[in-house]
């Protein structure tokens, strides 16, 4: 197969991009690096049935090529990325994604779209269904994300009820593993950094609020089964396991083997959701998917990985 994937220098864009290559695929992938990072794809540059494309998704796409495929991952997805891009975020999920689609409707190839459980917002069901509209504050310092990736939903459905074309939406819940950037603002990778450095970790409110975390080749997994389907609704995928997240950077210090570190507390940020948690009916049923590796085997991978990169302090 060809397929094109925006984004594909990003944290799970580069594991869709190893994935396809090693399956005998050709892979175009197209970034900007605004986010996304060289070496999470160094090890595919080599490779004859790979070509980065260092390009704005926003900006039109001369692909001669035929495609299969087009997965649309493109995007800031951390609130410190989106904090700084809020401009750049809003303009990829809209004009980003009618780009992508465009694309797909001219090359007769199937669209995914990377959506997320920020549609839900601050839910006020739980856990969440797909059939959840949502309670989202449109204008907050995170409505940029937000909203942005409701827009991309609703013109995906728009290109696939006008334009027939063959659409899928999954919507990503808390995804973690190797490769995530040290800065960019997410619960594990933030807790990770600072505990491996002898720092104590920044719990934002009480710590009550808890998040469901999924293992990068679960959910990568989980795409696969996407889009091999001919589901065009919005799939929710992630783990059900819920923790909060004082819990979670306790149990970062105690697999890290930092049993002194205490951990400080600061206030909530605006619009921060209370509770996320996925239903994951419809993936099980007719996905046949569920998640296989716990937590707790998830951060000793993740662990491991930043020790490579982060010098490592002991605490007495």
């Amino acid at each position: 197969m060809n397929l094109l994937i925006t984004g594909g220098a990003g944290f799970i864009g580069s594991y869709l991009c190893e994935h396809f290559i090693a399956r005998g695929d050709r892979v175009f992938c197209l970034d900007n690096l605004i986010t996304g990072d060289m070496a999470n794809i160094k090890s595919l540059l080599k490779n004859t049935r790979f070509e980065l494309i260092n390009q704005d998704v926003t900006q039109y796409i001369n692909m001669p090529d035929p495609l299969d495929f087009v997965l649309h991952f493109a995007s800031p997805a951390s609130p410190i990325d989106y904090a700084n891009y809020p401009i750049q975020t809003l303009k990829v999920g809209s004009l980003g994604t009618h780009n992508a689609l465009g694309l797909a409707k001219a090359k007769q190839a199937v669209f995914l779209l990377a959506s997320t459980s920020e549609v839900y917002g601050d839910p006020l069901v739980h856990p969440q269904k797909e059939s959840y509209w949502g309670n989202v504050n449109p204008i907050g310092p995170r409505g940029v994300y937000d909203e942005a990736k409701r827009f991309a939903e609703a013109l995906t459905m728009a290109y696939h009820r006008k334009h027939h074309l063959s659409t899928r939406i999954v919507r990503i819940f808390n995804t973690y593993g190797p490769r995530m950037r040290t800065n960019d603002g997410r619960a594990i990778p933030s807790f990770i950094t600072k505990i491996l450095q002898g720092e104590s970790p920044v719990i934002y409110g009480e710590g009550t609020q808890t998040r469901s975390f999924c293992y990068i080749t679960d959910l990568r997994d989980g795409i696969i089964r996407l889009m091999n389907s001919s589901i065009h609704e919005p799939i929710n995928l992630g783990d059900t396991y819920e923790i909060s997240i004082l819990e979670l950077a306790q149990k970062i210090i105690s697999l890290a083997g930092q049993f002194s570190l205490p951990v400080i507390y600061k206030s909530l940020p605006v619009d921060d959701p209370r509770v996320r948690q996925p239903d994951i009916t419809m993936a099980k049923k007719l996905l046949e998917w569920s998640p296989k590796v716990s937590l707790e085997e998830g951060l000793r991978l993740t662990i491991e990985w930043f020790k490579s990169g982060i010098e490592v302090t002991s605490i007495k």
